[in-house]
């Protein structure tokens, strides 16, 4: 190892003559494909080393972890200088976390907006605000993080005529009238949404006051069009309104874990975001971890080069002694098994400050889910997947019973298969797996659990609503041909196919349903049962309004009041005959049943026409109730 790394030491650096300044921390938050990694992806193309697209790999195009880019001071003022007017950045850079855009990712969001200084709101200029552009304002608001808009996507404009590296200030100078309307067109429709969430909006260099009204910038992140001019504003309002909240560099550090992994010659390490302090070698730290909170001790640090993103940076490590904010770093240390991504690290030099972090760590330990009695099982490998989970399908009324972070043991197997309902037995799995002793679980023939994975979260809830509209119907049509539904039916003219055993005849559904093995009956009277349904050529169990069909009816007789059926068979011109509307016999301990169900307006007419034409004797006169 000592061969292949050199040790840095991460102090943060003294430019003309600003000492003790971290860098900004700028978040990057919006709409699913509204482009924020692509947005990122370009920035970190800005530097001479780059180290290719994230985006290229990520699982559908969106980003699923918090992730982190340094973009040095010298590479911004080289790119911005023009539009800084010779002014230089006086922080060391600025330090880019990409949080997911997507809805369901509600809790890596809010942590991503609470450790950001400010934010980059990306916002399709085709689209305007989604319902996650309006999440994530919610999440800036709340967190009181200042922002600016990006509007992406203006190579989209009709007729826009796109220049890589060119400025938004000269761009729009070169651009046709045509084009500079449909923008103009754009721009006020999204002012006026932003209005609608309580922000004045306006495009960057129309702005006056940048302390009431939030800054848009027209850009491509695609064709890198305008991406100096997104900077320059963010450096900007770093320079003029953050200094005050840059300081903190100093002190027992305090980081966001991002992701927990397992490195080759390293084994377990913490990706985090150090956004106050300091953290060395040797430090003591505590974690949250899913037992509880943890005190442990740094082993070694390792800082990604250059401009490479920390979760793809492989092995272009270098270790360090000692970090200062902010900065993205992997840490390694003793028995980081079961530490929880997404929670806090805290560097503890004194004993009232670990007491302090112990208290904060157990509560973040503390699942936030709220589990119910029946419900489905979801894993996942972070704790901020596990909450996107809960979130999705907290959404759509679904309850769960039981979550946990890891891999989907043989324990979990059991614990769905006790679902009450079939619909519940099931393991919803975010960017974990099985191990093998429950995937031998699963796939045993006796065993009816389903499994559905994958590593972005609103495929699974598709995969899962697809499963159990299929479950649910399937159920349906079991419990459908168990009770017997109300049905009316006409036995039309000059269609008497037989007379009698059995009596085959042609009949119009005239509403509710009709079902192989039910019973019909005419004016109170069960007049025999239905053996077959016939439609052309081919046999059906079951007929539905509108449907004309022909049938089999042959049994016996029974008339009201009398426990016997009749001998008799049901014959054509005797019992029954053309032109007679026939109803579907329910039986009365179904009616209860049938009431809880939601039935179509025309099943509960007949329903209520079955029952009256029971009351009407004598003998029942609470039939049904």
């Amino acid at each position: 190892m000592e061969a292949r790394y050199r040790t840095v030491d991460l102090r943060v650096r003294e430019r003309d003559g600003v000492d003790g300044r971290r860098q900004p921390i700028v978040a990057v938050l919006g709409h699913v494909d509204h482009g924020k990694t692509s947005l990122l992806d370009h920035i970190r193309n800005l530097g001479t080393r780059s180290q290719g697209s994230v985006m290229a790999r990520e699982a559908g195009g969106i980003t699923q972890h918090i992730g982190a880019t340094e973009v040095p001071a010298e590479i911004l003022n080289k790119i911005c200088g023009p539009l800084l007017q010779g002014k230089e950045f006086l922080s060391p850079g600025l330090l880019f976390i990409d949080t997911p855009g997507h809805h369901s990712f509600t809790s890596l969001r809010t942590r991503g907006g609470a450790l950001a200084d400010i934010a980059i709101l990306v916002i399709d200029v085709m689209d305007g605000c989604k319902p996650q552009t309006i999440e994530s304002i919610r999440i800036l608001r709340e967190s009181k993080t200042p922002f600016i808009i990006a509007m992406n996507k203006v190579d989209r404009l009709y007729g826009w005529s796109a220049e890589s590296g060119r400025s938004t200030a000269k761009s729009l100078r070169e651009q046709s009238s045509d084009v500079i309307g449909y923008l103009e067109e754009k721009h006020w429709k999204l002012v006026a949404e932003l209005g609608e969430n309580g922000f004045n909006a306006e495009r960057y260099d129309r702005v006056t006051d940048f302390t009431n009204t939030i800054a848009m910038v027209p850009c491509s992140a695609k064709e890198g069009e305008g991406i100096q001019d997104l900077l320059a504003v963010v450096i900007g309002l770093a320079e003029r309104y953050l200094e005050s909240q840059l300081t903190d560099v100093d002190g027992s550090g305090t980081a966001t874990i991002l992701e927990v992994k397992e490195e080759r010659g390293l084994g377990k390490t913490l990706d985090i975001i150090l956004s106050k302090g300091s953290i060395s070698k040797g430090d003591e730290i505590i974690v949250a971890t899913e037992s509880g909170p943890k005190r442990t001790k740094v082993r070694g640090m390792f800082s990604p080069r250059g401009m490479t993103e920390m979760r793809d940076a492989g092995d272009r490590w270098d270790p360090v002694d000692r970090v200062h904010a902010a900065a993205g770093v992997k840490v390694s240390a003793v028995d980081l098994d079961d530490v929880l991504a997404g929670t806090t690290l805290h560097v503890v030099n004194t004993e009232e400050e670990a007491e302090e972090a112990w208290m904060k760590a157990k509560e973040e330990s503390t699942l936030s889910i709220d589990l119910k009695d029946n419900g489905v099982c979801i894993k996942a490998d972070t704790l901020g997947g596990l909450e996107a989970l809960a979130f999705e399908l907290g959404e759509r009324g679904i309850s769960i019973r039981a979550a946990s972070v890891g891999k989907i043991t043989r324990r979990d197997v059991r614990i769905a298969e006790v679902g009450k309902e079939r619909e519940e037995r099931v393991i919803l799995a975010f960017s974990t797996n099985a191990l093998p002793d429950a995937i031998k679980e699963i796939e045993k023939p006796s065993s009816d659990i389903h499994l559905i994975g994958g590593e972005i979260v609103y495929h699974i809830m598709e995969q899962y609503e697809e499963w159990r509209e299929n479950v649910l119907a399937e159920k349906e049509k079991e419990e459908r041909e168990m009770v017997v539904h109300p049905g009316r039916l006409l036995f039309l003219p000059d269609h008497t196919f037989r007379a009698s055993k059995p009596a085959v005849i042609g009949v119009r559904i005239l509403g509710g349903r009709l079902h192989i093995g039910q019973r019909l009956m005419k004016d109170g009277i069960q007049i025999g049962q239905v053996k077959s349904i016939k439609k052309g050529q081919d046999n059906q169990k079951e007929a539905i309004q509108g449907d004309e069909v022909a049938i089999a009816i042959d049994g016996a007789v029974k008339r009201p009041g009398e426990e016997a059926m009749e001998a008799t068979h049901v014959t054509v011109g005797r019992q029954i005959d053309k032109g007679d509307v026939l109803l579907v016999s329910v039986p009365e301990t179904h009616v209860r049943i049938l009431r809880k169900r939601d039935l179509s307006a025309m099943e509960k007419e007949i329903l209520e026409e079955i029952i009256m034409m029971h009351r009407r004797n004598p003998e029942t006169p609470r039939w049904g109730l």
